[in-house]
């Protein structure tokens, strides 16, 4: 990757943003500007740690939850069933975040470790003076946005307790769902279950179950199934009601990869430019496995648009905010760069 240059330029103004290649980078905090972004598939959060990382990261996590709290209601309200939320910190900024995540509306889905290796401490631990392990991990949590449906008089169920209050409704036994279903038992076993074996219906299920509902149950002004309350469920719109998963074999929820060096890490006068720069390559996995091309992609705090880098080299669409404006000028530069377009040092337009 062509490494990025720096020159004497006028930072960006806060405010203002610039489109380069799918990315668009705003200068400024983003909860400005979460209301000009569309909805997002991802939302890729790599933000204050609670460690001194950089300037602006509280000294330690305590009071990470409360400035956390504002963002993580404004993703949820954009959100759609389809996003993936992927947070990254230490273990206790995680911990401690995770509360208002969780209150916000976001479903916990699994935690994945980074594992930096040995090197990122090699030479740096004092025996006679440390008093444990020596820290190489860092944490990324996934989240997906809790999906809530209302039922016919006004209540608000999960997705588990609608379907078999729809189907109830409908006035049917619920083993009648194996025959809607073409299948012998799994229907009631997999998809009407009250415990923790419940499974997600395929789309196509969903199809048979509504038809068969309307054939055979109780007649209603209230379609089966309806997402609206007023429109006939199709199998296209409920493919559209989880997450996107795309599957790499092999891939675990511990990554051992290098905290980067060299090349890929951007420095100016030989001082590199921001502590928490990730490695582009794990960011293009977290967007592979949880979008497609065409995708829109949030990143509220770029840091040097690793996020916009990985969004415009995997066809996503990527929106990203920079609070920094020196650091902002970096990582508009390195977008350029990436994309071999030559540097503007002008203000972002």
């Amino acid at each position: 990757m062509p490494r990025t240059t720096h020159s004497k330029t006028q930072h960006p103004k806060v405010g203002t943003s610039e489109q380069i290649g799918s990315t668009t980078l705003f200068c400024g905090s983003a909860g400005d500007f979460y209301e000009r972004w569309e909805a997002p598939t991802v939302i890729h959060v790599d933000g204050p740690y609670g460690v001194s990382g950089f300037p602006g990261d509280p000294h330690t996590a305590d009071g990470l939850a409360k400035w956390y709290a504002p963002h993580a209601a404004a993703w949820a309200s954009a959100a759609t069933p389809e996003t993936t939320l992927w947070f990254w910190g230490t273990e206790i900024g995680w911990a401690l975040v995770h509360p208002v995540l969780d209150q916000a509306g976001w479903e916990y889905e699994g935690l994945q470790v980074w594992d930096k290796g040995i090197a990122h401490v090699a030479g740096n631990v004092n025996s006679r003076t440390i008093r444990g392990f020596p820290v190489v991990t860092e944490v990324c949590a996934r989240y997906s946005r809790r999906a809530t449906f209302e039922s016919e008089d006004g209540a608000l169920l999960s997705m588990k307790e609608w379907l078999r209050s729809e189907w109830l409704r409908s006035g049917l036994p619920l083993y009648k769902t194996n025959e809607a279903c073409g299948v012998k038992n799994a229907a009631t076993r997999k998809y009407f279950t009250q415990d923790h074996l419940w499974y997600f219906p395929p789309p196509e299920m969903m199809a048979k179950l509504a038809a068969y509902a309307k054939t055979n149950g109780r007649l209603t002004k209230r379609p089966y199934f309806s997402l609206d309350g007023a429109t006939p469920l199709t199998a296209e719109r409920w493919a559209h009601m989880r997450t996107k998963w795309n599957h790499e074999h092999g891939v675990t929820n511990v990554w051992a990869m290098p905290a980067i060096r060299g090349a890929e890490r951007i420095k100016h006068n030989g001082k590199i430019v921001h502590t928490n720069q990730k490695p582009l390559a794990l960011i293009e996995r977290l967007i592979n496995a949880t979008s497609d091309e065409g995708d829109v992609v949030w990143d509220p705090f770029a840091g040097l648009a690793t996020t916009g880098v990985a969004a415009n080299r995997l066809g996503r669409r990527c929106y990203t905010a920079e609070i920094t404006p020196t650091v902002a000028t970096a990582a508009a530069e390195r977008l350029r760069s990436e994309l071999a377009v030559p540097t503007d040092l002008s203000e972002l337009a």
